[in-house]
C-alpha cells in the first residue's frame, strides 16, 4: 500500500501532481480519501419543491430546444416531469460543453441538483444517464483541477483490487467481533464500492464507525507512546523550594488566588520526580499564568538549573522580559533576553552568559533554539502559546537540555496557553499532556461589558472614544482584513486616516503585520507609555500585551472572525480598575451563525465555554489559531462531527495497549504514519 499512486494505470507525473494536492501520494492515501457524499441513481424523485437543493433522478420529457448566445454558448429546455399533483414544468441549462444535444419529443433521465428559480423548477447543467447507470451509488470525492470524478472512481477500483491482494487488517478479529464491526477489506469496499442493495452509506453504519473509533484510538496511542518515549529519559529532581517564591510574594505584595497555588503544587510534584515534566497549564485571559510560570522556575533556579521560556513574538518576549526582571532581579536573579533585534555584540555577551551560567534564565522567541545557543545546565522551559510553535522548534530547545549531559537528561516542560482547549481537543491532539487549568481570575480583574454595533452606527462608537480618551483612558480599534487578499497595511492605514480626520484632537498610532518586529515594538511601546491616546491595530495584538490603561476595544468586522480570536482580543482590555467595554461591530447581513457567535460574546467571559462552541463552528485549526505541523490530520475522522466517540476511542486504545499490543504499532504506521511524531513537544 506504500507503493506510488504513479504505479497504477493512467496515472502519469502531471495526474501524480495533481493527486499529490489533494495529499494522496501513495496506493495507501487513495484508500483513505473519503467521500464527500453520494449520488443515488437508483430512485427516479418527483418534480416537486421538497427536493429543492437535492441531487437526484428525475425523468422528464423535454419539449422545447432553444440555444442561447449571450456570453457563452448554451442551451435552454423547456421540459414537464411527474410532479405530486400531475405534471410539472421544468427549466434545463446546459452550459459551454454539455455533451449530446438533447432533443425536443423525446424523454430522459437526469441526474442532477434540483433549484428554485424565477418562473418555477430549474436545473443547471444536469447530467444524462443512460439505462446502464441506473442503479448505481456513486461515491464523489474532494477533487483537484484535472482530476474529474470519474478519473478518482477509476482509479479507487484500481487501488481496491491491490487492496484485496495485500492489504492486511492490524484490528483484532477479537475487537471487531465484540462491537459488530467488518473486517477492513469490506469497510472500504462499502465505503469506495457500495451496494445497491445496502442503500447509501452513512456515518452511522458498522463501515464508517470501524474506522473513525479506530482513526480516534490509533491518535490517542501515538500520543500515549510518545509520552511514554518522554518517560524513558531522565530529569532533574527539582525539590520543592519555598523561600525564593516566598521572598517574590512578599515583594509583590499579593497572595496567589486557590486556583494558582493548586497548579503551582501540581508542578512542584512534577518537578520533584525523576521524570520530565509534560504539563500543560490553560489559564484564560488574565488568570495570572506568568505568576505559575515564576513559581517553578524559582524553584528549579534555587536548585542550581536554568530556565528558558519561549514566546512566540517579540514584542511578548520583551514583555515577559520586563516582568521577569521586575520580580527577579530584587532577589539578585539575572534575566536574560535574547533576540533577533539584538546587536551581534550584545547577543555574544548573552550567548556567554548562558554558556557558563551567569544567566539564570533567558528569555526569547525562536532564537532559543538555534545551534549557536549553548546552556550550561538547562533544567526548565516554559514555552508560551504553544500551538504556534511547530513541533520541531520545540524539539529543538528540548534537546538542548539533553545534549549538557550526553543527552542522559532532558529538561522539564511546562506549556502555557491562554487559548482554553476544549476537552475534545485536549483528548486528542494533546493526550500526552497532564493538564492543568486555572479557572480562577485574580481580584481587581474587572468584568468586560460587551455590546454588538450595527457599522452604520460607527459615529456614535467614535465619539464614545473621545469621551473615554477625554477621561485620561485608552483605547484600541483592530480592523481585521475586510476582503480575501486585501492588503493588511491598507487595511490599517485607511482605518488610521479616517479616524485621524473624525478625531484630530487625538494622538493614534498604528500597529499592522507588515511592520518589522522593531517598529512594531517601538509603536505598542509608546501606546504603553500613554504617547496615543488610540491605537488602530490589525489582529496582531491579540497575543499577550498589557496596558493597564486601556478600557475601550473596538472590533471592526467582528463577524468574520472565531470567538477565540474575539475572546483573546477582549482580553486586552478590563486589566486594570476601570470598567472596560468592548464594542463588536458588524456589517448587514448578519447569517444567523454570525448573530449567535456574536451574541454569545456578549453573554459570556467564559473562554472555556467559548473555544467548545468554536470547535463545534470553525474546526480545530481555527481554534487553535494554526494548521501548522503538531497539530493531528485526520483521514476519517471529524472532531466536531464525531466527538461522541472520542470516550470509546480512549477505551479501544486502552484495550488494544492491554489485550493486543503487538497490534498498536501497525495501527499508528497506517493512520498516523511519520507524523506520528506530532506528539512530541
Amino acid at each position: 500500500m506504500t507503493s506510488p499512486v504513479a504505479e497504477l494505470p493512467g496515472v502519469g507525473p502531471k495526474v501524480a501532481e495533481k493527486l499529490a494536492r489533494l495529499s494522496i501520494e501513495t496506493v495507501g492515501d487513495l484508500l483513505w480519501h473519503q467521500p464527500l457524499r453520494y449520488e443515488d441513481r437508483g430512485t427516479k424523485q418527483a418534480l416537486s419543491p421538497q427536493h429543492v437543493g437535492e441531487s437526484a433522478l428525475f425523468e422528464v420529457r423535454i419539449n422545447e430546444v432553444r440555444p442561447l448566445f449571450r456570453g457563452k454558448a448554451r442551451l435552454v429546455c423547456q421540459a414537464v416531469g411527474e410532479g405530486p399533483a400531475g405534471p410539472t414544468s421544468l427549466t434545463i441549462w446546459f452550459f459551454g460543453r454539455y455533451g449530446p444535444t438533447p432533443q425536443a419529443g423525446r424523454t430522459y433521465l437526469l441526474f442532477g441538483e434540483l433549484q428554485q428559480g424565477p418562473h418555477g423548477l430549474e436545473m443547471a447543467q444536469p447530467e444524462l444517464v443512460t439505462p446502464s447507470q441506473i442503479g448505481h451509488i456513486r461515491p464523489v470525492y474532494p477533487a483537484t483541477e484535472g482530476v474529474a470524478q470519474p478519473k478518482l472512481r477509476q482509479l479507487m477500483e484500481a487501488a481496491l483490487e491491490i487492496a484485496v491482494r495485500e492489504l492486511s487488517d492490524p484490528l483484532p478479529a477479537a475487537i471487531r467481533e465484540a462491537r459488530g464491526w467488518p473486517p477492513l477489506m469490506k469497510a472500504l469496499q462499502r465505503i469506495h464500492l457500495p451496494k445497491r442493495r445496502d442503500g447509501v452509506p452513512t456515518r452511522s453504519e458498522p463501515a464508517f464507525q470501524r474506522l473513525i473509533t479506530e482513526e480516534l484510538s490509533t491518535h490517542i496511542l501515538a500520543l500515549r507512546q510518545r509520552r511514554a518515549v518522554t518517560r524513558e529519559v531522565a530529569a532533574p529532581a527539582i525539590p520543592p523550594q519555598a523561600h525564593l517564591f516566598d521572598a517574590l510574594l512578599d515583594h509583590l505584595g499579593f497572595t496567589p488566588t486557590g486556583a494558582q497555588q493548586r497548579v503551582i503544587g501540581e508542578i512542584k510534584t512534577d518537578l520533584a520526580q525523576e521524570l520530565p515534566m509534560l504539563r500543560l497549564v490553560q489559564g484564560d485571559v488574565g488568570s495570572g499564568k506568568t505568576l505559575v510560570a515564576a513559581a517553578a522556575a524559582l524553584d528549579v533556579i534555587d536548585a542550581g538549573y536554568q530556565v528558558a521560556l519561549m514566546a512566540p513574538t517579540a514584542l511578548l518576549a520583551e514583555q515577559h522580559a520586563r516582568n521577569f526582571a521586575q520580580w527577579f532581579e530584587p532577589l539578585d536573579l539575572s534575566v536574560l533576553l535574547l533576540s533577533g533585534q539584538q546587536s551581534a555584540a550584545q547577543r555574544r555577551e548573552g550567548l556567554a552568559q548562558l554558556a557558563d551560567g551567569r544567566a539564570q534564565i533567558v528569555i526569547g522567541t525562536h532564537a532559543l533554539f538555534q545551534e549557536s545557543v549553548d546552556f550550561h545546565r538547562l533544567g526548565l522551559v516554559i514555552v508560551d502559546e504553544q500551538h504556534r510553535f511547530g513541533v520541531h522548534q520545540r524539539l529543538a530547545l528540548t534537546d538542548k537540555g539533553a545534549s549538557q549531559e550526553g543527552g542522559a537528561r532532558r529538561p522539564h516542560q511546562l506549556i502555557m496557553t491562554a487559548t482554553p482547549i476544549p476537552r475534545t481537543l485536549a483528548m486528542t491532539q494533546f493526550a500526552d499532556l497532564d493538564v492543568s487549568v486555572i479557572d480562577e481570575l485574580p481580584p481587581g480583574r474587572t468584568p468586560v461589558t460587551t455590546v454588538v454595533v450595527r457599522a452604520d452606527r460607527r459615529g456614535e462608537v467614535i465619539e464614545r472614544i473621545s469621551q473615554v480618551c477625554a477621561e485620561g483612558r485608552q483605547a484600541y480599534w483592530v480592523c481585521p482584513l475586510i476582503e480575501e487578499g486585501q492588503i493588511e497595511a491598507q487595511a490599517a492605514e485607511s482605518t488610521f486616516a479616517m479616524l485621524g480626520e473624525e478625531l484630530p484632537h487625538l494622538s493614534i498610532g498604528m500597529v499592522h503585520g507588515r511592520m518589522n518586529a522593531a517598529e512594531k515594538q517601538r509603536e505598542m511601546a509608546r501606546f504603553k507609555a500613554g504617547d496615543y491616546h488610540l491605537l488602530v491595530a490589525t489582529t496582531v495584538i491579540e497575543v499577550g500585551v498589557d496596558v493597564p490603561n486601556a478600557s475601550l476595544m473596538i472590533i471592526e468586522n467582528a463577524e468574520r472572525m472565531g470567538l477565540a480570536q474575539l475572546h483573546q482580543l477582549r482580553g486586552r482590555v478590563g486589566r486594570g480598575a476601570t470598567a472596560s467595554h468592548c464594542v463588536l461591530l458588524f456589517d448587514e447581513p448578519l447569517s444567523d451563525r454570525a448573530r449567535a457567535r456574536l451574541g454569545l460574546m456578549r453573554e459570556t467571559e467564559d473562554g472555556f465555554r467559548l473555544a467548545e462552541a468554536d470547535l463545534e463552528q470553525r474546526g480545530p485549526g481555527e481554534v487553535l489559531g494554526t494548521r501548522q505541523a503538531g497539530i493531528a490530520k485526520l483521514k476519517i475522522a471529524d472532531l466536531q462531527e464525531d466527538q461522541g466517540k472520542l470516550e470509546e476511542a480512549g477505551q479501544l486504545a486502552d484495550e488494544l495497549l492491554e489485550r493486543f499490543p503487538e497490534s498498536v504499532n501497525p495501527l499508528i504506521a497506517r493512520w498516523v504514519g511519520a507524523a506520528g511524531q506530532y506528539g512530541q513537544v
